[in-house]
């Protein structure tokens, strides 16, 4: 018995020395270990080890642990157990092991686990090593554009590779079909493979090239190379290999396609080739080389044939060439003429190449060219170039003619004989060298400008002659370019402009001395008066017209502001530019946003289009803005901003709008008493009173009426048709004497209206138009009672408006009189504003 179990053991070591298997049991409770030969074999741990967890887990992979880990502790929950981790042995070496094993519990309580481990590292191995291969293999068909399809016969089943899928077009793991394959195939091209298919599964093999159409509509090419098998089991197999030949058929129908060309190309351009052998006089003729000499191909070429068709006073030459390569084996090129049985000529150019055999032997290969068309173009470009030249010599114009980058190739004979020159001189000297010094960097900037973008250009310079004197001209460039698009010449016209020149100097200092004399004489057109208070104004006048400070000017309705703004305006360095005049009492109040700084497309109902504002307008120029006193609180904010930042925005817009505009302002009403009542800003009255002018009124400057008179009279008489040779005496003592509340304006009406119900030479005025005590004067000379009941009435339209003059809870409003003349009133009543407006309440 006891020999039997020993042999028993003996097999079940013997077993699992072979099988790579050992068995374990494990105390989970004692940490006990008994092992077989085998499993001590594997961990590689001597057979007298006294084994132990950490013994084992040192062995354990690091990567490994986590799995193990949970293995352990299923262990200690009885559980069983089921892993493959790796082993990292001392020498760097890594076996795969497969772990299994069940739990039980003893009668003491404690877990013991009893399992089998198994060397799996030569399966793990092969595993990888397979999926390697099978990576190459999958690399290789994508890098060579082949796949492989399996097909086993009885059952119909396909299989076929990931580039076979991507071939045909399918994502990668598709099933194939025959239904698939079929439905890429190309319309032409299925039944023909459909047949062959069905052969193959009869057992014959087929190589076949066919189309697939994608559904991108594009083409693919596939070589089909299908064996027929039967394997171990009977059974019958089909495998394939396909391969994407697309690119190939493109190259080969590339070639086939050069091919032509190459065919073609002889014929068109006239040029055959030939061979020639001295030794035996054998030539060969290309399908060109018969055209051009004319002979029918059925005719073997030989030497004699050659020289039949040489014109006879180019053949002894051509004699002679033979002979010397016949003898000498060199290189040869020639050009002769020859004479054709119709008696046309043509020209021939002949280049030959001498090649050796090994024995020696002398043999020519060339090619033939008809160059007759090309040497009738040469002959005729010739005479164009000389008749060409001829009429650029007799031009009047200097002209040059300059390659690509501005080098010297020709010039006519005015231009050399001007620069007092050779043609060879002129293409030595350097660029710039004839320029006036003082136009030397601008032309190089120019001309380097032009040879950079290729464009014709036009500039004046001037040039200096053979003796040294210097002459304006002006020149024009126009490029030459061939027929793809390269530039290949310059040409150069100098067009003398030396006595326009001239004449638009002395033009010139004519019209600056002109305009000195008219600015002497009469510097301010339209404004008439030599009075001290006018004359003072206009001496401000002269001296802020130069810069580009803000002006302010006030005074009464009618004294002529606007005409002093325009004055500036013509005096300034803006003189060119626009000058824009705004009335903003005259504009509705919420128009005069749009007015002033434009407006975008859809901005507010009907802005169906962008509309520039007037500050855009006058850009460069001088805006004059009349009645600025009027402007509401939010146009005085973007006013500010306009005279601070030099721009602003459109109304609806949002990009900002850079202007540069000189601000003259002007206003019949107190803008520092409306800075204290605190209806104006008064940040922008101080940028706008930078230079304040007050123009006078007519009655401070009584000595101009009759100056004023006299304009008016001349003016509206010729525009009426009319003469008057003085005017009545009453008349101008009447007009000396009124005070004229509404200024100038009201002079120029009366004379004007004066004009046109004369009827004789001598102009007078209806003195009922002026009456002896004006309507002002008697309002403000009113008797007490009614004086001081009118003042009580706008002092109980102020105290209710809270000392608001203008809007629609306004004095004005309440009242239902002006504005203007409510404020007219308040002055002439001496009311002060401040003492009823109405207090803000402090925060606490």
């Amino acid at each position: 018995m006891t020999q039997e179990l020993q042999r028993r053991e003996a097999y079940l070591a013997e077993a699992q020395r072979l099988s790579h298997t050992g068995s374990f049991g494990w105390n989970v409770s004692t940490d006990e270990h008994f092992w077989s030969d085998e499993t001590f074999r594997i961990f590689e741990f001597a057979p007298s080890s006294n084994v132990s967890l950490p013994m084992i887990l040192d062995r354990v992979h690091p990567q490994d642990m986590p799995s193990v880990n949970l293995a352990i502790a299923a262990a200690n929950r009885a559980e069983g157990i089921d892993l493959e981790f790796r082993l990292l042995i001392s020498n760097e070496r890594i076996k795969f092991l497969h772990v299994v094993g069940t739990t039980a519990r003893s009668e003491t309580g404690s877990i013991e686990v009893i399992g089998a481990v198994m060397d799996i590292t030569a399966r793990k191995l092969t595993e990888i090593d397979l999926r390697r291969s099978k990576a190459q293999l999958a690399d290789a068909q994508r890098l060579n554009r082949s796949g492989s399809v399996g097909i086993e016969v009885r059952t119909k089943r396909m299989f076929w590779s990931e580039e076979a899928a991507r071939i045909y077009g399918y994502p990668p793991g598709t099933e194939p079909t025959f239904d698939l394959i079929l439905q890429r195939s190309h319309p032409d091209d299925v039944a023909r493979l459909k047949e062959l298919l069905e052969r193959a599964q009869g057992g014959t093999s087929f190589d076949l090239e066919h189309r697939l159409l994608m559904p991108d509509g594009s083409i693919k090419h596939l070589h089909h190379l299908a064996h027929c098998f039967r394997d171990e089991a009977g059974n019958d197999q089909i495998i394939s290999a396909i391969t994407d030949i697309t690119e190939r058929k493109v190259m080969e129908e590339a070639i086939r396609r050069s091919e032509a060309y190459l065919a073609d190309a002889p014929q068109l351009s006239q040029t055959g080739s030939f061979g020639w052998k001295p030794d035996t006089g054998e030539i060969v003729w290309s399908d060109e080389s018969y055209r051009i000499f004319e002979y029918d191909r059925a005719e073997k070429p030989h030497i004699d044939m050659v020289l039949q068709r040489i014109h006879p006073q180019d053949k002894a030459f051509a004699q002679q060439l033979v002979a010397s390569a016949s003898t000498s084996g060199s290189d040869f090129e020639h050009e002769c003429r020859l004479l054709m049985p119709s008696g046309t000529i043509k020209l021939l150019h002949t280049r030959a190449h001498a090649l050796h055999d090994s024995s020696g032997n002398i043999e020519f290969v060339g090619m033939l060219s008809d160059v007759t068309a090309l040497k009738a173009a040469e002959k005729q470009a010739r005479e164009q170039e000389m008749e060409l030249r001829q009429i650029l010599d007799l031009t009047p114009q200097l002209v040059g003619v300059l390659g690509p980058q501005a080098e010297r190739l020709y010039a006519n004979r005015v231009a050399l004989s001007y620069l007092g020159v050779t043609l060879d001189e002129w293409r030595q000297r350097a660029r710039g060298s004839d320029v006036h010094p003082e136009d030397v960097d601008r032309i190089k900037a120019h001309i380097d400008g032009l040879l950079t973008t290729g464009a014709a250009g036009e500039w004046e310079m001037r040039l200096r002659a053979g003796d040294g004197t210097y002459r304006w001209f002006l020149v024009r460039s126009n490029p030459l370019r061939d027929d793809q698009g390269q530039l290949v010449r310059w040409y150069i016209a100098y067009t003398d402009i030396e006595d326009r020149k001239r004449a638009v100097e002395r033009l010139q200092q004519e019209n600056v001395a002109l305009r000195e004399e008219i600015d002497k004489t009469s510097m301010f057109e339209e404004i008439v008066g030599t009075s001290p208070a006018l004359t003072a104004v206009l001496s401000r006048v002269s001296k802020v017209a130069g810069s580009d400070s803000t002006v302010l000017i006030t005074g009464e309705t009618g004294t002529g502001k606007e005409l002093v703004a325009r004055a500036i305006h013509r005096l300034s360095r803006r003189a060119p530019r626009a000058f824009v005049a705004v009335n903003c009492a005259a504009i509705p109040r919420d128009l005069i946003a749009s007015e002033l700084f434009g407006h975008e497309k859809g901005a507010f109902t009907g802005a169906i289009q962008r509309r520039l504002g007037r500050f855009e307008l006058a850009d460069g120029g001088t805006i004059f803005l009349d009645e600025v006193g009027e402007l509401s609180p939010d146009i005085q904010v973007a006013l500010l901003r306009v005279l601070q930042e030099r721009e602003f925005e459109r109304v609806g817009g949002r990009d900002r709008v850079q202007v540069d505009v000189r601000v003259i302002a002007a206003t019949n009403r107190d803008l520092s008493a409306a800075v204290t009542e605190g209806i104006y800003r008064p940040d922008l009255f101080y940028r706008l009173n930078v230079f304040p002018l007050e123009m006078p009124a007519l009655r401070e400057r009584p000595e101009d009426i009759s100056v004023l008179v006299e304009y008016f009279v001349g003016r509206y008489a010729r525009k009426a048709g009319k003469t008057f040779r003085r005017v009545a005496k009453r008349t101008l003592d009447r007009l000396q004497s009124y005070p004229w509340p509404g200024n100038v304006r009201e002079l120029q009406n009366v004379i004007e209206r004066s004009v046109i119900v004369s009827d004789t030479d001598e102009l007078t005025v209806d003195e009922s138009w002026l009456p002896t005590t004006h309507p002002v004067k008697s309002r403000l000379g009113l008797p007490g009672a009614l004086a001081a009941h009118e003042k009580a009435l706008v002092e109980d339209a102020l105290r209710a408006s809270g000392g608001r003059v203008f809007g629609p809870a306004g004095a004005a409003a309440r009242l239902g009189i002006p504005r203007s003349t409510l404020e007219a009133r308040i002055r002439t009543l001496k009311i002060n504003k401040s003492r009823f407006r109405t207090k803000a309440p402090k925060s606490s």
